[in-house]
């Protein structure tokens, strides 16, 4: 007994002298001194003060740090971590550096008990959340790719920059990224983000005036060198794809509807715009606030069939058929810009003078070293968007006049084990709307559809038998469907466009569980 006594106490003084070591090598970049003005600011611009003389970004848990408290500080030099704790108004947190980020944590109690019981088993799943925002202004970055390294979970922020995601243990070591178009990304282990509500900033990226003249290519070029890469970057064979889905109706900033899809997609490959894609329908959702006065009998044109028509690089749109004869579209360089850590070259495009019906302008975000197309901003010319009005309304009461304001797209790849993959598509549709015979003021009318990829399955891929697949042009709020409580869950409510990454997250989780 005294033996193992003997052991035990030495093992605890190695591993106290050890964690000595690691915290001196540790705290050194929380040692820097550093100098701070007399001045009254927000945390956040405070925190952003220390990460602009440093170089170290700051990731903390929002229900340790309250971003938008003023604090008022006198000017001085002192160490990063007395610049944080008198930031922040306490010390009763941990700090730590990792990289190029300090991370700001709720300090763990310490315990002195030694068991030699087996450990608990972990959970199946952890959690990670929270918001993202601009280093130099603190606004919230929408639109941004939050997702694993290496795998293809991954949710897009929200209009407030928030983010969730549901994760299986086995990814608890692995990198999680953060990337948007003109930011540079960022990255950190999954670990260090699980049970908090983090903070993580993006740093704008600036182009130097050098780089961007010497990188200037002909814009054709580039469209041409991306369709001669297509072989490389897109998917040579079909694949399954399980997607999230929602679509839904706004009129007079009210939600009128909105109907929610769990899709699992037999995609064909990128190579054959002819043979058509397969959509079966696994889970659906749907919730109705209809007042009787602004019901409106009127289908537009979108949603599933939308969503598979907008792969560019399967369908291959007149925009992209750039070497016909007489082409209807301008190009021009938009410059360069930063997605996900690699530069892309931007080609603007629009339709000729002249050409009075409406086309598709917009830009498009290219590799420059792949060739790869990353992402699509397109939108149907607006000088000429109102004719394009019969075309997006299929059906429509003959009591209401439609015309179409503003038609956008949106539409990002992700690559998958070195394929890019349909990644999120956004289309968002407005309209003025009013009674015929009527002469009072046109409502608003916003009808909207957004989906994001949660799983990529290469392996045992088949078509769909004609009894599973669900006709392309289907209108989703018209489909028949058994509401699966099991599956849907604690999140049967109107998620609003703030709540789009919690949505996402909770269905990403019932899809792993559902597959286990």
């Amino acid at each position: 007994m005294k033996t193992i006594g003997y052991r035990l106490g030495i093992l605890l003084l190695l591993s106290l002298l050890a964690s000595v070591a690691a915290s001196a090598q540790t705290d050194a970049p929380l040692e820097r001194s550093i100098y701070l003005s007399t001045q009254k600011a927000t945390v956040y611009a405070l925190l952003g003060q220390i990460s602009e003389q440093t170089g170290y970004l700051f990731i903390y848990d929002s229900g340790v740090v309250d971003n938008e408290k003023m604090v008022k500080i006198k000017g001085g030099d002192r160490s990063v971590k007395e610049a944080v704790f008198e930031i922040i108004g306490h010390r009763e947190v941990e700090l730590q550096w990792i990289g190029q980020h300090i991370l700001i944590r709720k300090m763990k109690p310490v315990s002195l008990h030694l068991s030699l019981e087996q450990p608990v088993k972990p959970l199946a799943f952890f959690k990670i959340s929270g918001k993202l925002l601009d280093k130099q202004n603190g606004l919230p970055i929408a639109n941004a790719t939050v997702g694993i390294r290496g795998h293809s979970m991954g949710v897009v922020t929200n209009q407030d920059g928030e983010f969730r995601l549901h994760l299986p243990d086995s990814l608890l070591h692995r990198s999680v990224y953060f990337s948007h178009l003109g930011y540079v990304g960022q990255d950190l282990e999954a670990s260090f983000l699980s049970g908090q509500t983090s903070v993580v900033s993006l740093e704008p990226k600036v182009v130097p005036l050098q780089e961007v003249v010497v990188r200037l290519v002909h814009p054709q070029k580039i469209l041409r060198d991306m369709i001669e890469a297509k072989v490389r970057n897109y998917a040579s064979q079909p694949v399954y794809l399980t997607n999230f889905y929602r679509e839904g109706v706004e009129l007079k900033s009210k939600l009128q509807s909105l109907t929610e899809a769990v899709f699992k997609i037999y995609k064909t490959t990128s190579f054959d715009a002819y043979s058509s894609d397969q959509v079966k329908l696994l889970k659906m959702s749907r919730l109705t606030n209809y007042d009787s006065s602004d019901t409106l009998l009127a289908k537009i044109s979108a949603g599933i069939d939308a969503c598979l028509d907008l792969d560019l690089m399967k369908m291959m749109p007149d925009f992209l058929s750039f070497d016909q004869i007489d082409v209807p579209f301008v190009y021009s360089s938009g410059g360069i810009a930063f997605v996900d850590n690699r530069w892309v070259n931007v080609v603007h495009f629009e339709q000729r003078k002249g050409i009075t019906y409406p086309l598709f302008c917009g830009d498009l975000y290219i590799d420059s070293e792949n060739n790869a197309l990353i992402e699509a901003h397109i939108e149907l010319s607006p000088e000429y968007v109102r004719k394009a009005t019969d075309l997006l309304v299929r059906r429509q009461s003959k009591h209401y006049k439609f015309a179409a304001q503003k038609v956008s797209y949106t539409i990002s790849y992700k690559p998958y084990k070195g394929t890019y993959y349909i990644h999120h598509i956004r289309g968002d549709l407005k309209f003025k709307v009013r009674k015929r015979k009527f002469l009072a003021t046109y409502a608003d009318l916003h009808t909207w559809f957004e989906t994001v990829t949660c799983r990529v399955e290469t392996q045992q891929v088949e078509r769909f038998s004609r009894v599973e697949r669900l006709p392309m042009r289907t209108i989703l709020s018209d489909v028949e469907f058994k509401y699966d409580e099991a599956f849907w869950g604690d999140f049967n409510v109107i998620p609003l466009e703030t709540e789009w990454s919690r949505v996402i997250d909770q269905v990403n989780l019932k899809i792993e569980k559902s597959m286990e």
